[in-house]
């Protein structure tokens, strides 16, 4: 089986779903004859992977901003992707066994499956299962430390910003590291009444400071009060 995709799907269905699957991508054309011999090939091939593999076919007439992104000089030219990169490809009608071999290439590993299993899971034993091989895992890290501070046992919202520290910071580690230090926007009473008390040290207190940033944080972006209180906090340290 394949699915076809075009310029407007392609962002979701290859690049998103890549972060999650080997996506294999089948440049052809209707007047191209060597993409009619290959394209059987491939979707047998990729049928045996039982979802390892995802296929899905390009019309290079049709979708022009695709071909332009592969820069396709010549089809049928097949591509694999994983987490949204070029991993492996060829251009041509390859024979079955050579399709196989390139399938087998780019497909996950068992270790990978098992990681993507565990993944999947989410809970606190299988995140921890896939830190155990590989302490740097971001989606396990930031999976794991939301898990972690919204305890109210200090020790794992301390271990949850620990976790934090071992992946570069992003919208999602900052958003969690406010967490673990004022608890959720729902708890911490008298919001409006604390950032205006905040306000006055700012400047001058650092401690105040990032307490204030973390209770913006925990509110959010789409919450009116955190935005009224950005331009409040610019007007004071500048």
């Amino acid at each position: 089986m394949s699915l076809d995709v075009t310029d407007a799907t392609f962002p979701t269905e290859v690049v998103e779903r890549s972060k999650q699957v080997t996506v294999v991508v089948d440049l052809w054309a209707e007047w191209c004859g060597p993409c009619k011999t290959l394209g059987p090939i491939l979707e047998k091939v990729v049928d045996e992977t039982a979802g390892a593999v995802v296929l899905v076919k390009v019309d290079v007439d049709s979708n022009t901003q695709i071909s332009e992104a592969f820069k396709v000089q010549s089809i049928p030219a097949v591509y694999a992707m994983r987490d949204g990169k070029v991993i492996d490809g060829f251009v041509g009608a390859l024979p079955e066994d050579k399709v196989r071999e390139f399938i087998n290439r780019v497909r996950p590993t068992e270790a990978e499956d098992a990681l993507t299993t565990l993944l999947a899971a989410g809970d606190e034993a299988s995140l921890r299962a896939i830190l155990a091989e590989e302490p740097g895992h971001a989606e396990a890290v930031v999976a794991l430390a939301a898990l972690l501070v919204v305890q109210p046992d200090e020790t794992a919202k301390a271990e949850g910003l620990a976790l934090l520290e071992r992946i570069p910071e992003s919208v999602e580690t900052r958003h969690l590291a406010a967490l673990a230090r004022v608890g959720p926007a729902a708890e911490v009473e008298s919001v409006r009444i604390e950032l205006d008390g905040l306000l006055d040290r700012v400047k001058d207190d650092e401690t105040a400071r990032q307490r204030f940033l973390d209770l913006l944080e925990v509110l959010g972006p789409d919450d009116q009060r955190t935005a009224e209180y950005r331009k409040q906090l610019t007007a004071r340290l500048f």
